[in-house]
């Protein structure tokens, strides 16, 4: 009971402690806000002072400028005085102020350049962070990859060794079943991985292994199966003495090459080759024929692939697989970006044991001289594209265009260029070599060619693209279209997609008597009065009602409904949900064909409604080429119609002449015409025919609607400037 009592006693001496502590901390807290409390108030006292120092400052300033202009009267050298000394105060008032922004601002720009340095650090480490964690991935997934490999590689070689006896009372030996596993093995794809594991451990191949073998070796692979394609081999050696050897024979005949035999399947050749690489590394083949085989087969075919292709290059993709999958293990390869990483945080990088260093070394040495041959290359076809790009443009400046071949050849040129660029980056990276310095891209033009339309050099002024177009509105319009094909489904235009079959008998003529039909002109020679002269084609306006809808009686009238509020479409909205209709509802051949119609035949004096009409067609073109193709060839048919007339008849038909140009030019704008100098050397053409008066203001309206952009335009900027050393001298001779 005394000592129930005595552990009351101090339980309650404890609890009295603890809360006579709290008590004394809780008048601590208060002590501390009532002197935070007082240094408050001291603080507005200081602040209260101080004002009441600047009032009384401000006191006797007034006073003493109230004394100076009291006593200036009575006594000018003591208001003199008086005022020099309020001068230099006031100028010592001024310095002080002055200071003491100065060093505000000082203190300012200091304080702002110890945060940005700060940040800056900050940075920095976190770019070094990432940059190891990057690295000790790199090495984590290395060590893995390597250790993986050596351990498939000692079972393969055990296996070779101790290979346990094969029960075949256990294991199914039925032809069909071991066929269909053969046929499997031909087209096995990584996705079959565990079903093809099952049936190898249920069926008796003994009898079957050299088809295995071959069916391994045809099988058309892809990158991402040779994982499992070895796991199977390994699983069929472990299991079969004699499937190396059938491999190895299967091996043989496909990848030793005859002499001058060229490889007719790559992409193929490059499988095989990284996986011929992987079964070795692997261990499948023993150790007796692994290392002759890899002199034999791999090293002799990526000797006659470097000896052979140094001058084309064209088998680098071989190179670049094998390097990247198989550098590792053969020629000890670390990628650049690793092993610059590695240099930088003193980091050891784990290295493939598979081969000894003098062999590596060897074939990375042929590696690194087909590399040298390769950036050879690579500086050769740059200076080839440099010496094309420069003839192109002498001829550009003196013809005013260039041959479709030429333009063709520089494109393919380019292309070629830019994927060994590409091929020769990977290489590099690969090899841990240094990435050739390129010339820069420069092309000097003529003097003195395309004057007050070049720039200096004879180059395009200065301002890019946006020098194509008035203001941004403009070019949005021009430029900036709906894609209807990520909003429409494709059911709706899979029809209408693919463009007709035409032959193209009326471009190539209507070209050449443009460009004969001007020299003609210039010369002085008349064209045959007796000519015949036809207008375009249109299509016919009403069409039978079995052809003009498959669908719904009430097609006909949705179209009729279309055409009639077509001239209604005056703004961007509009005329792009008129395109979205039109694909939604109306897109059948016998619609598009009434559209076309309707577009060519747009009211002569609506000349408002062309630019709209221009970003219908342009919009409607990738989801229906046929009507835009259609219309541009009625409109170049009916321009050379008007161009050839003789005599047009009153103001009406010079309107109608006017139109036909204003929606070639807007076409132009929304780039639905291929060739822009064909239409310019048509418009040309207009303005040197012998009735030069009656078509001054044709000509002068398609200046006025496309010159910018054919001026400004990099692939026709050339062209006007010659076109007017033409004109000018004839309209002097009208």
């Amino acid at each position: 009971m005394l000592s129930l009592n005595s552990e009351n006693y101090d339980t309650s001496a404890v609890v009295c402690d603890i809360d006579n502590e709290r008590e004394r901390e809780r008048e601590r807290e208060r002590e501390r806000e009532r002197e935070r409390e007082r240094e408050r108030e001291r603080d507005k006292e200081r602040k209260r002072e101080r004002e009441r120092e600047r009032e009384r400052e401000r006191e006797r300033e007034r006073e003493r400028e109230r004394r100076i202009f009291s006593f200036r009267g009575q006594n000018e050298e003591k208001d003199k005085k008086d005022d020099a000394i309020a001068e230099t105060e006031l100028l010592e008032k001024q310095k002080r102020e002055e200071e003491a922004k100065k060093m505000e601002d000082e203190q300012r720009l200091r304080k702002e350049a110890e945060e940005a340095a700060a940040k800056a650090k900050q940075e920095e480490e976190q770019i070094q962070i990432e940059k190891r964690e990057f690295l000790q991935t790199y090495i984590r997934e290395a060590l893995e990859r390597l250790e993986k490999k050596k351990e498939l590689r000692k079972q393969n070689i055990l296996a070779a060794k101790d290979r346990p006896e094969l029960n075949t009372a256990l294991l199914d030996s039925n032809l069909k079943k071991n066929t269909a596993f053969i046929k499997k093995m031909k087209n096995l794809t990584e996705s079959q991985h565990d079903s093809l594991v099952k049936e190898l451990q249920n069926l008796n191949l003994s009898k079957y292994v050299s088809e295995v073998a071959g069916a391994v070796v045809e099988a058309k692979l892809k990158m991402a199966d040779i994982n499992t394609v070895v796991h199977l081999c390994s699983l069929l050696h472990q299991r079969y003495h004699d499937f190396a050897q059938a491999l190895v024979d299967n091996w043989q005949k496909v990848l030793v090459p005859k002499k001058d035999e060229k490889v007719s399947n790559m992409s193929k050749l490059r499988v095989d080759l990284r996986l011929y690489a992987e079964l070795i590394t692997a261990g499948v083949i023993g150790p007796k024929e692994g290392l002759p085989l890899l002199g034999n087969v791999l090293l002799f075919n990526i000797t006659k692939l470097v000896s052979t292709d140094k001058d084309e290059h064209q088998n680098i993709s071989v190179l670049l697989t094998f390097c990247k999958h198989c550098g590792e293990d053969y020629m000890g390869l670390l990628p650049r970006k690793f092993r610059k990483l590695s240099d930088e945080f003193k980091i050891d990088v784990p290295k493939s044991d598979f081969l000894l260093p003098e062999r590596q070394r060897k074939l990375r040495s042929l590696l690194k001289d087909y590399y040298t041959s390769l950036t050879k290359h690579l500086l050769h076809d740059k200076k080839e594209l440099f010496h094309v790009e420069q003839v192109n443009r002498r001829l550009l400046e003196t013809r005013g265009e260039l041959n479709p071949e030429r333009v063709q050849m520089v494109e393919n040129i380019s292309t070629n260029l830019t994927k060994l660029i590409a091929n020769t980056q990977q290489l590099s990276e690969l090899l841990d070599e240094e990435m050739p310095n390129l010339p820069p891209d420069k092309v000097v033009g003529e003097e003195g060619m395309g004057e007050g339309v070049l720039g200096e050099g004879g180059d395009m002024p200065a301002g890019g693209t946006a020098v194509l177009w008035e203001d941004d509105d403009t070019r949005a319009f021009y430029e900036n279209l709906p894609e209807l094909k990520a909003l429409i489904p494709s059911i709706l235009y899979s029809d209408s997609e693919k463009p007709t079959e035409k032959p193209a008998v009326e471009e190539a003529p209507s070209t050449v008597e443009c460009e004969e039909g001007m020299d003609e002109d210039v010369e002085g020679t008349p064209e045959d009065d007796t000519e015949e002269i036809l207008p375009p084609e249109l299509p016919p306006e009403d069409e039978p009602e079995d052809s003009l809808t498959t669908g719904p009686t009430s097609s006909k009238v949705l179209l009729e409904g279309f055409l009639s509020a077509l001239p209604n479409c005056i703004n961007r909205d509009l005329i792009d949900s008129a395109a979205m209709e039109f694909c939604l509802k109306l897109n059948t051949k016998p619609s598009r064909k009434k559209l076309v119609r309707a577009l060519f035949l747009v009211p002569r004096t609506r000349l408002d409604l062309l630019p709209f009409y221009s970003r219908l067609v342009a919009t409607l073109q990738p989801l229906m080429p046929d009507l835009a193709t259609d219309l541009v060839n009625m409109l170049r048919q009916d321009f050379k119609y008007q161009v050839r007339k003789k005599n047009p008849i009153g103001i009406a038909t010079n309107h109608y002449y006017l139109s036909v140009c204003t929606m070639k030019t807007d076409f132009i704008k929304v780039r639905t015409f291929d060739n822009k100098y064909k239409v310019l050397k048509e418009v040309c053409l207009a303005l040197s025919l012998s009735s030069f008066h009656y078509r001054l203001p044709t000509g002068k309206d398609v200046c006025h609607s496309c010159s910018r952009l054919l001026v400004r335009e990099p692939s026709s900027y050339l062209r006007p400037p010659l076109c007017l050393k033409k004109v000018c001298p004839l309209r002097m001779l009208k």
